[in-house]
């Protein structure tokens, strides 16, 4: 794969600090006049091939596969160049502003035989996909809660009158968008779409800075708490009539987890081999793109967008528009 990456941010980081083991062929990135000085310290740090300073320069270069690792209001819109200059995309979480602009990414990319990623690890962490087959023994399910809660240093700026993009609706921030969204991945990869979902946030200044989403499975519930201004022991339940499943780490991050069943002893799964956890779904996307596996590619890409269209219904009973969502709003 030859790679662009667009962007200098805290998970640009994070995945140059694996690259190591992956097999990238090439590895570019877009950087901006003002992050000239950290785009070319991370090229010169981690031997990448190329820094490009003007998105339509790289897209004529020999680049294959675009990494769109930017705020979230401008995933569609570099995505979608990418796409058009036929490039296959891997999109950051969550992967677009709104459910629309997903499904034209993936028109195009129907079009041209293209291939549509979103970054979202969960997936692909080896304690995720070993939990898969450890549901069966906690009989039928009954409740699921996650809590996502992680104050915000940026929440102290909000409060004082400083909007950074987590927290601006102009940007598509909000806790739903940027933690709450781990959470839904998590269930929406395990169980699919649900009857029904319903939002409850605590709303300042047009954004949700915390909330909680509630999905209805009909034969059991789920409750996902995401929050940014306050915070809790981050631990998530997964409850049967047989026993239960409890994870003490971040839905995005968890190596382990406890199984609990009656009149048994707790069992606990490990699975730390000492990788990032973005190594593992990168590797999947290195394969993904490679083989051409357009049915992997799918199997993924409905998964994001059941979790897209449960945002954007959830943000539309909480009143959080995004400057993209006008039509969604007069419907």
């Amino acid at each position: 794969m030859k790679v662009g990456i667009l962007g200098t941010g805290m998970i640009v980081k994070a995945l140059l600090k694996t690259i190591d083991l992956l097999e990238f062929e090439k590895i570019y990135i877009l950087g901006t006049d003002q992050t000239k000085e950290e785009t070319e310290e991370l090229a010169k740090k981690y031997s990448l091939e190329k820094c490009f300073y003007d998105y339509q320069e790289m897209l004529k270069s020999d680049v294959d596969t675009i990494y769109v690792a930017l705020p979230n209001h401008l995933h569609y819109m570099f995505a979608k160049q990418a796409l058009l200059h036929d490039k296959h995309v891997i999109i950051e979480k969550p992967i677009t502003s709104n459910y629309k602009e997903l499904q034209d990414l993936i028109d195009i990319a129907n079009q041209r035989k293209l291939i549509i990623l979103e970054a979202m690890n969960i997936h692909y962490l080896p304690a995720y996909q070993s939990m898969k087959n450890i549901l069966p023994k906690l009989g039928q399910l009954k409740i699921i809660s996650l809590n996502y809660s992680q104050y915000s240093s940026r929440y102290n700026a909000f409060k004082s009158g400083t909007v950074l993009p987590a927290f601006d609706y102009h940007k598509s921030g909000g806790a739903l968008m940027d933690i709450n969204v781990y959470n839904i991945h998590f269930v929406v990869g395990l169980f699919g779409k649900p009857q029904k979902v319903t939002y409850l946030a605590n709303i300042e200044r047009h954004i949700d800075t915390s909330g909680i989403l509630t999905l209805d499975y009909d034969s059991f519930k789920v409750i996902c708490i995401g929050a940014k201004d306050c915070k809790a022991p981050i631990t998530s339940l997964i409850q049967g009539d047989q026993g239960c499943i409890v994870l003490h780490k971040p839905v995005n991050s968890f190596m382990e987890y406890d199984v609990m069943l009656h009149d048994q002893e707790k069992q606990t799964y490990h699975f730390d081999e000492n990788k990032h956890r973005l190594y593992y779904e990168f590797k999947e996307f290195i394969s993904i793109i490679e083989q051409k596996d357009y049915d992997r590619a799918n199997e993924m890409l409905i998964i994001s967008s059941i979790a897209s269209e449960l945002m954007q219904e959830a943000r539309k009973q909480a009143g959080i528009q995004f400057d993209s969502d006008t039509e969604m709003f007069h419907s």
